[in-house]
């Protein structure tokens, strides 16, 4: 078992949604990966900005600077230039093609192309959010502490996305936003609460007419 700091957990966990749905490889699971992939960036570097300097390694910057870094994606990036400079390394994936990448997660929200991500594009965005968190949290084993959790919660009884319930949610619901990131209202409500996942998916999968004959057999059994 390879231990992550718990101030790790969170973008962590963002890692290991993209994942999931990644390798489950349809079209819809694709852009949701691409999505969640492109967040655990962020995430990693807005977590990694707000922690306390003890819990990175004595590293310590001017709260202005912080400030304009935790402005936009944009800016982050920018952290993420000046703090690869500071340890004296480079970039592992070029920042023009995180760019690119984050570019196409965008058109999946706000633009006219809703089509599926290329393969090109998944590679860079899952290559540069492990790349990342790697580097931010000082993990040497990312790769091996992703597979891991990806077996873990492929263990018997351990709950997974239904594609017929997320697609019924997040046509009803959408995205929403949360802080500064956007998500699937199916992925976030999965993420905290399963059982209300699972039954409001349920109820918006049942036509209304089912529903109706449902409530009325309720009713009558409550009859004396």
């Amino acid at each position: 078992m390879i231990s992550l700091p718990p101030w790790a957990n969170g973008p962590f966990e963002l890692l290991v949604h993209a994942e999931g749905h990644l390798r489950n490889g349809d079209d819809f699971d694709r852009r949701i990966a691409l999505i969640s992939f492109d967040n655990a960036i962020e995430v990693a570097i807005t977590t990694y900005l707000t922690l306390n300097p003890i819990q990175r390694g004595g590293r310590s910057y001017p709260k202005a600077e912080v400030d304009k870094w935790l402005n936009n994606y944009h800016t982050k990036l920018d952290f993420l230039e000046a703090e690869i400079a500071a340890r004296c390394s480079s970039w592992q994936v070029d920042k023009s093609h995180i760019v690119w990448a984050h570019d196409h997660r965008n058109e999946q929200y706000h633009g006219g192309h809703k089509g599926t991500p290329e393969k090109n594009v998944l590679k860079i965005v899952r290559d540069a959010a492990l790349w990342v968190f790697a580097m931010l949290f000082e993990v040497c084993e990312a790769e091996a502490a992703l597979e891991n959790a990806i077996i873990d919660r492929a263990l018997p009884g351990a709950p997974a996305p239904d594609k017929r319930l997320d697609v019924a949610i997040d046509a009803q619901y959408g995205v929403i936003t949360v802080g500064e990131q956007s998500y699937y209202v199916s992925e976030l409500l999965f993420a905290v609460d399963y059982t209300a996942y699972r039954d409001l998916g349920g109820r918006l999968c049942t036509p209304p007419e089912e529903s109706a004959q449902e409530a009325e057999g309720t009713e009558g059994e409550k009859q004396p």
